[in-house]
């Protein structure tokens, strides 16, 4: 720069007019971005103070290496290196981070293909890669960089990386705790010493994120525990020489337990103060709690929400005595403004008619806010089963201070299908089904299927339709015609097969957000057909009531559903209750009632706790003695009781064949956790179980069979996939076992 500004050229005439500007030099940038950076144009006058700038500007863009400034005649000569262009980076040896994690590392530093190469950017290359490793725990990283010249004024950068070992916690230390011991510290923190699933949790692997949340939760334990002047003086994190074993250590200073003195609620509480107060989930004379603390302001901010202020602010105010060691808590509420929904907009239904989801909305325009509408809305058409994600955003309309527009998102999926396809199952072997079903006709909400499926057990034929808003009142209708033929020796049951013709009207009646009724009617023609291996209990039944039956039944069901989700849901729960009964004068008279209930309980992020129990009993009344025994209720299996053979719990026949009963109980108990190694898995679960069920005449609890294991299940693109290994607890010498099960094809 000193050269050029020196050069005789320039220095020869302190000024002169422009007539021209020239640069040379370029191979890649194009001349008009050079005069879009150079402060001179043509017709000004050029001095020598000017020259200074004009290559400053020019270098301040990182294109070039060097710039000099000419002078010939009444022209500008800019003549320029440009620095050469990255063609490509090349990672070697990197396994524990992806290339397109280190990619997008360096581009954050400016460093990238496509971008001018600056040796000074590829200095700090080493710095940032050790830094993302690190924070893996890969101590022992060696990096070398190598950078070759290429044609048209390009480079290639090739960096070797040698990962080395995860360094391993060896040691953490609590120094300074006196009121809670150091296990019981410990297990606050995600970080461990290594254990026997380190491999899977990878807990034993130091980060510094995670040292922060444990520092974090740590601080918390105490602050919920009455503490409130607890503190972290210092950690410190040390490496072995051979950069394999981490030791930690953490100072902290407990300070003096502190309790409630009285807690107030003070502000503008817009609702009455008994509901309020019915929210506060800490009182005097309890020991101090943040958690309890925060959550109470979260249930009152919540509360004002359903009231149309979300933007309400409930503070805590603590006034702290510290003579006395206690606290007194003011709960302060700003409600704000009231906020009304302006427009509620819906976008990506492309197929989906407007109407089928505005009326699964309960928020409605015009109306104040409610957070809980607003979400209870989403979760409504996330159950629908039309869409693979809902999502919901809700931003202030421009210009005003107390309006809000609400839009809901969605992503379409497949509501029709096609398919013939082949399915088996341990019980039914090869199952052959053809489907033609539309979910969603023409974008409706309504429901069309024609089915055939044919296995060893079953061969069925059926059309149904269903409308879930017959009325706009949500009052859903539907109806269905069928035939099927049935060979239940197939099915692990007493020797003898049925054809069974059926149709059926059913409408349904909601009561609620969450409950509702449902009225089936069926008219079923069924001919029972025995052979020389037919058991002496259905023998003697075909002689008392005969082989061929007409029956009209009618049943009323009752569902109270919480659930958040339809498939694999991980909070809320569901209640069934439902009785059936075949109208007096029918051929066979008897009647049959069943109650179920699950609920899930999400214990973290990835872990769901179940428990559902089902109970259900059945008898004939009037000329009918007791419930045919086609009617029985059978358990065993994968979708029963697991690691029994399927149907095969209860009663037997003469013919020591599995016979059923007239009722029925099943308990189970299912922790839900991610496949290992795979992120975002919506639609695969795995989980433990513990399964109990018994089937008999007369509610025997004694007979219950017991079973533990591990279970998967897959909603994969060809159908659902269940499989379990069981251990039967208490199985005596007629139960049927099998360890493992599964089935394909079916739904859950």
């Amino acid at each position: 720069m000193l050269a050029a500004l020196a050069s005789p050229t320039v220095k020869g005439a302190d000024s002169f007019v422009v007539e021209d500007i020239q640069v040379r030099g370029l191979q890649r940038i194009s001349a008009g971005t050079v005069f879009n950076y150079l402060p001179v144009n043509i017709g000004e006058k050029f001095t020598v103070q000017k020259a200074g700038p004009s290559i400053r500007a020019l270098f301040k863009t990182g294109f070039f290496k060097d710039i000099t400034l000419e002078r010939e005649g009444g022209t500008l000569i800019v003549n320029v290196v440009e620095r050469p262009s990255i063609a490509k980076i090349i990672f070697e040896g990197n396994k524990d981070l992806s290339t397109e994690d280190l990619q997008k590392a360096l581009n954050s530093i400016g460093l990238a293909e496509g971008k001018v190469f600056n040796r000074l950017v590829l200095e700090k290359v080493e710095q940032e890669l050790r830094r993302q490793y690190f924070s893996h725990g890969k101590y022992g990283l060696k990096i070398k960089t190598d950078v070759s010249r290429l044609t048209r004024n390009r480079v290639g950068i090739h960096i070797k990386i040698s990962e080395g070992r995860v360094a391993k916690i060896k040691q953490i230390n609590v120094v300074g705790n006196k009121v809670f011991d150091k296990d019981e510290l410990l297990k606050q923190f995600e970080l461990s010493t290594t254990n026997l699933l380190s491999f899977y949790t990878k807990d034993d692997q130091y980060s510094k994120q995670k040292l922060s949340a444990d520092l974090e939760r740590l601080r918390s334990y105490y602050l919920d525990r009455g503490y409130i002047n607890f503190a972290i003086d210092s950690t410190q994190v040390a490496i072995t020489p051979d950069k394999k074993e981490i030791y930690i250590t953490v100072n902290v200073k407990e300070g003096e337990l502190y309790t409630l003195e009285k807690v107030k609620l003070t502000g503008n509480l817009i609702v009455p103060p008994e509901e309020l107060i019915g929210l506060v989930q800490v009182g005097p004379g309890e020991i101090f709690s943040r958690k309890n603390a925060t959550q109470t302001s979260k249930a009152i901010s919540d509360r004002l929400g359903d009231e149309g202020y979300a933007f309400a602010n409930v503070n805590m105010v603590p006034e702290i005595d510290e003579e006395q060691k206690t606290v007194a808590m003011t709960f302060f509420v700003d409600p704000g403004k009231r906020v009304y929904v302006r427009r509620i907009n819906m976008r990506g239904n492309t197929k989906t008619r407007d109407e089928v989801l505005r009326r699964e909305l309960r928020q409605m325009e015009s109306s104040w806010a409610s957070t809980a509408k607003i979400e209870r809305s989403k979760t409504r058409l996330e159950r629908l089963g039309y869409f693979e994600s809902v999502n919901v955003e809700t931003p202030p309309v421009v210009g005003t201070a107390d309006q809000i527009d609400v839009n809901y998102s969605v992503v379409e999926k497949a509501s029709g299908n096609l398919m013939a396809g082949v399915g088996f199952s341990q019980t039914q072997g090869i199952v052959f089904n053809a489907n033609i079903s539309q979910d969603n006709v023409f974008g409706s909400g309504k429901r069309v299927n024609l089915a055939f499926n044919n296995s060893d057990i079953t061969t069925q034929y059926r059309f149904g339709y269903f409308d879930p808003y017959f009325t706009l009142d949500g009052v859903s209708m539907g109806y269905d015609i069928g035939y099927s033929a049935r060979d239940a020796n197939q099915a692990n049951i007493s020797n003898y097969s049925t054809d069974v013709i059926n149709s059926g009207f059913n409408f349904g009646i909601p009561l609620n957000e969450f409950d509702r009724l449902r009225f089936n009617i069926d008219l079923k023609h069924t001919k029972l057909n025995t052979s020389s291996f037919t058991s002496t209990e259905i023998t003697n039944f075909v002689e008392d009531q005969g082989d061929k039956f007409l029956t009209l039944a009618t049943s009323i069901g009752w569902t109270h559903d919480t659930l958040n989700r339809a498939i694999f849901p991980s909070a809320g729960g569901q209640q069934r209750l439902s009785a059936l009964a075949t109208i007096p004068g029918s051929d066979l008279e008897y009647y049959k009632v069943s109650y179920k209930q699950q609920q899930y309980f999400p214990l973290a992020k990835d872990l769901t706790f179940r428990l559902l129990g089902e109970v259900a009993y059945g008898d004939g009344y009037g000329d009918t003695d007791g419930l045919p025994f086609f009617e029985h209720y059978f358990a065993g299996g994968v979708r029963s009781v697991r690691g029994f053979n399927d149907n095969t719990i209860g009663p037997r026949d003469s013919n020591n064949r599995p016979f059923g009963g007239s009722s029925k109980i099943i308990g189970k108990a299912e922790l839900f956790f991610p496949v290992p190694f795979i992120e975002d898995a919506k639609s695969i679960r795995l989980g433990s179980f513990f399964d109990a069920g018994t089937v008999s005449d007369g509610f025997e609890v004694s007979n219950l069979r017991y079973s533990v294991g591990l279970s998967g299940e897959w909603l994969s693109p060809f159908g659902a996939l269940a499989v379990s290994v069981a251990l039967p607890l208490n199985a005596d010498e007629n139960d049927d076992e099998q360890m493992f099960q599964f089935s394909f094809g079916s739904g859950f």
